[in-house]
Order: structure tokens, then C-alpha cells, then sequence
């Protein structure tokens, strides 16, 4: 007897997953399940893969990554089209995705050598006979733990990165999006096809424990911070180092001297792309009460010509659908509370679609506000100034990204954000820019990809020393002498007894 599928929730038939589209519940594909065992075998594989993969050099592995980024950029309308079908994502938002992907894979592959190469490190006087010497070697394997959400972009914020440091990768796609995340590992393998170097399992999530167990270099996560906290516990147990992107309820602040037409629109699309399913998606803004309701008007007159469907609308389905009953509690204890819907509602929640909400004079303590989302809704709040904003603004566990509208002050008040990013007169621009790193502080994680800072998360730091000289002042052996140490001392008033 066949199991009844709602659409988009991912059901195992058969030791198989199946993938259904959350819109029209059509199916997107149906893959292995993998167990422990098999978790176990594809690392082993990949290890022995990526032993080759590094022998490479930068150079090798340079030129194939590239080939890959090459064949993303040939067939982008093809990945567009399934990250449509598997996720619900509307098409146009499918390709900026894929682009930024694209980017990524780009700069990691082009970067690695300069950022991760062996390099002479200078010395200092105390040690002048000795030269310094750092690389950073590749982990071995790297297992990547992707979200459904951006089912493209962020697992190859990790695996692009991951591959450009020598690593060869095991990636356990989202359950909710595995026929993306085969897609991207079979493209790979068409350009990299002597060796598994990026393999995927799939399966619910005792697969990605089980990749946590499976003895894999390091662990690149992106999810829920509930989630996060087990995949830590679960490496744990063997010390395995994880990179953790976990959740957010980023804020934008909008100053009396913002251009508020730009802010609305920056806001608009923040909240509002992939319905709301971004993790540095703005759910927050704390507006001063000087532009305060000309702000919300220009908000609420923006989301309101949104459309909202399954195809060549603004506003596509909610991938997963148990987030609709959170997006349905959280507005609905925000009108409880005594806010107000300026736009949308209770009534917005049309499974499996999310209408465009915009909430004003919603407490500070209601979950709307406290808790993430993750859906097409947004909180203003009015607020005296700047100075209030960012203490409301950072007064959550939270700390991923967030955004500042201004002129004067706004670099300095996104510096005082919590934040591991911001956004200056944009929204979510740091997420596409190669060269930053991406993560963020307190529950929405720490480590980071992207740039040099996410090439280096993929790499041990190796330090070596290397003698020259004679040692004119002998120390560390057994061989100094009183003398020895006497002029030791001597040194070290010279060079460090100054206040200066």
C-alpha cells in the first residue's frame, strides 16, 4: 500500500526518500536512503578520494573547480528550473541563487593557493637564528550538513571552499530538497570523474548523526540552532572541530536621515524573498519615530503588489510545511498581544502559501518578535532613536546579520550591531560579496565560510620552525650556561623593559 504524500514533506518508500514539490506535490525524485553503514562507506571512499584530490595541488584542483563553476553557469536555467520544482523557490530567485553560488566557487578556487599556500612567516630577534614557516593542510574529509532553504548557495558556501583546501566532501543534502543536492555532486562528478571527491548521502536526520559519528575532519552545518546543538553534541563524542551557521531574527534599523524609499524597498525584498525562509532574512525593523509612519506606508505599499503563487508569482509555497504552524502562532499572538496587521494577517496563512503580513505595536516579548519565523512576516516598531534600536535590536540570542538605513551614523550603528554581518543601506548584500566571511555569534553559530576566513575553516593551521644559525643566545637546551642565561636576561630589558 503507497503511503499518502503531503506535498512537500519527504516520506521514505521502499529504503527510498521521496521528494515531492510543497506546490503541487509532483515528485522531484526518489534516492537511497543511506545507513550508518553506508555513511560509513562513503567516507572511507571519500577519504581515499581526497588523499588524491590533494595531491593535485592548487593548482589541479583549481582548474577542475572551475570547470565545474563553468558547467553551473552553462545549465543555471536547468538547476533554476528543479530548485522551482523540489523547493517551491520562484525561478527568478532560483538563478540569483545559483549566481551567487556560481561567484563562490569562483573566488574559493582562484584564492586558495594565496590564502592556504606555504608561506615564510617573519621572525622576531629572540629567535633570529629560527624562520617561520605556515600552510594549512587539508582535514581529509569534510561533511557538509545542508538546509532546504537555499538548497544551492549554502551547501557550496562550505563544499566549494571545502574542495579549494584539498578536502574531498560527503554532503547530506536537506531531506527536503536531496534531488538539488544530487544534482550539484552528479554535475561535479562530470567534470571530476576519476575519483568520489564530492559524494552525498541522504536520508532524515539520523544520517547527518551518523556522518557526525562517521569520523569525517570537520562538520559544516547550516540549520536550526536546536538542530545545531545536536549535530555539536554529536561530534563531541569524537571531538570532531564543526562549523555551526544556525539560525536568525535579523533586524534592520531605519534613522531619521534614511532614504526611505530605499529602505522600504531593501526591507521589502529582505523580509519577503523565498517567502521569507532566509536566515539573515529581516524579520525585524525598528524604525524612529520621526519616519516612522511614512516608512510603514511605503512598506506596506511595496509587499502589497507582491504576488504570491506557484508559478511567475513574487512569492512562492513555504518549502516545508510544519513551518506553517509556526508562521500561524506567531502572528496570531502577535494580534493577541494587541498588534496590528497593516497588511496580510491570521488570514494570510493559505496553506501552503504565506501572504505577505506586515505587523506593527507588536510587544518585544511576544514570540513574533523573540522567536525566528521563517516566513513572508515582519515586525516594525517605533522607536525614539538609534541608541533604542540597537538595544532592541540586539537584545536577542540571536546574532547572524542584520541592516542600517541612514546617512550620518549608520556605519557606526552597524558596528554596534551583535552581529557576525550588516548591511549598510542594503539588505543580505554581504552574502553574495566572495570576499567576506559569512556566520554569525550567540545562537545563530560561530565559525565562518566565505573568503579567506571560510577558506582557512577548511585547512589545519601547520606551523613549522626552521634553524638557519647558530644560536647566539642558547635557551631552549640543556647545554646554556650561566652566562648564557645571564645575557638572556639582559636581552629581554632591552627589548620589552620599556614602557614604549
Amino acid at each position: 500500500m503507497t503511503a499518502v504524500h503531503v506535498p512537500g514533506t519527504p516520506v521514505v518508500e521502499d529504503g527510498r526518500l521521496v521528494s515531492t514539490s510543497p506546490a503541487t506535490g509532483a515528485e522531484a525524485g526518489r534516492f537511497p536512503v543511506a545507513t550508518a553503514e553506508d555513511v560509513d562507506q562513503a567516507v572511507a571512499r571519500a577519504r581515499a578520494a581526497g588523499e588524491w584530490w590533494a595531491g593535485l595541488g592548487f593548482t589541479g584542483r583549481r582548474e577542475r573547480l572551475l570547470r565545474w563553476r563553468s558547467l553551473l553557469a552553462r545549465r543555471i536555467e536547468e538547476l533554476a528550473e528543479l530548485v522551482h520544482t523540489e523547493g517551491g523557490k520562484p525561478v527568478g530567485d532560483g538563478v540569483v541563487e545559483i549566481l551567487t553560488a556560481i561567484e563562490h566557487v569562483d573566488w574559493a578556487a582562484r584564492n586558495a593557493r594565496r590564502v592556504l599556500g606555504p608561506r615564510r612567516v617573519r621572525t622576531r630577534l629572540i629567535l633570529a637564528e629560527f624562520t617561520g614557516h605556515l600552510e594549512y593542510q587539508p582535514y581529509g574529509v569534510i561533511g557538509v550538513i545542508g538546509p532546504w532553504n537555499y538548497p544551492v548557495f549554502t551547501p557550496i558556501g562550505s563544499a566549494a571552499y571545502a574542495l579549494a583546501a584539498g578536502n574531498a566532501v560527503v554532503f547530506k543534502p536537506s531531506e527536503y530538497t536531496p534531488a538539488v543536492g544530487q544534482w550539484l555532486v552528479d554535475r561535479f562528478a562530470e567534470v571530476v570523474p576519476e575519483h568520489p571527491v564530492l559524494t552525498a548521502v541522504h536520508g532524515l536526520g539520523d544520517v547527518g548523526a551518523a556522518l557526525c559519528r562517521s569520523g569525517v575532519g570537520k562538520v559544516a552545518f547550516t540549520g536550526s540552532t536546536a538542530t545545531a546543538k545536536k549535530v555539536m553534541a554529536a561530534c563531541a563524542e569524537s571531538l570532531t572541530p564543526v562549523l555551526v551557521e544556525a539560525g536568525g531574527k535579523d533586524a534592520m534599523i531605519v534613522d531619521a536621515d534614511a532614504d526611505l524609499d530605499a529602505a522600504a524597498e531593501a526591507c521589502v525584498w529582505g523580509a519577503l524573498t523565498n517567502a521569507g525562509q532566509t536566515c539573515i532574512g529581516i524579520e525585524r525593523v525598528y524604525a524612529v519615530d520621526q519616519v516612522f509612519d511614512t516608512f510603514v506606508d511605503k512598506v506596506v505599499s511595496r509587499a502589497g503588489r507582491l504576488t504570491v503563487g506557484p508559478d511567475g508569482a513574487d512569492i512562492g509555497p513555504i518549502t516545508m510545511p510544519a513551518q506553517l504552524d509556526v508562521i500561524r502562532r506567531h502572528i496570531d499572538d502577535a494580534v493577541a498581544r494587541g498588534g496590528k496587521a497593516v497588511l496580510g494577517g491570521p488570514e494570510a496563512v493559505q496553506p501552503p502559501y504565506v501572504h505577505p503580513t506586515v505587523l506593527v505595536d507588536v510587544p518585544e516579548d511576544s514570540v513574533a518578535v523573540r522567536e525566528e519565523t521563517f516566513g513572508p512576516t515582519l515586525t516594525v516598531t517605533r522607536v525614539r532613536d538609534v541608541d533604542e534600536a540597537v538595544e532592541r535590536a540586539n537584545a536577542l540570542s540571536y546574532g547572524l546579520g542584520g541592516s542600517v538605513f541612514g546617512r550620518k551614523r549608520a556605519l557606526a550603528v552597524a558596528r554596534r550591531l551583535r552581529s557576525g554581518m550588516a548591511a549598510v543601506n542594503s539588505t543580505l548584500t554581504f552574502a553574495g560579496m566572495s570576499t567576506l566571511p559569512f556566520g554569525g555569534v550567540g545562537d545563530s553559530g560561530f565559525g565562518r565560510i566565505h573568503g579567506e576566513d571560510g577558506l582557512r575553516e577548511f585547512g589545519r593551521a601547520k606551523s613549522i620552525t626552521r634553524r638557519r644559525a647558530r644560536s647566539l643566545l642558547p635557551s631552549m637546551t640543556f647545554e646554556r650556561t650561566p652566562a648564557d642565561v645571564a645575557r638572556l636576561v639582559k636581552a629581554a630589558k632591552l627589548m620589552y623593559g620599556r614602557s614604549r
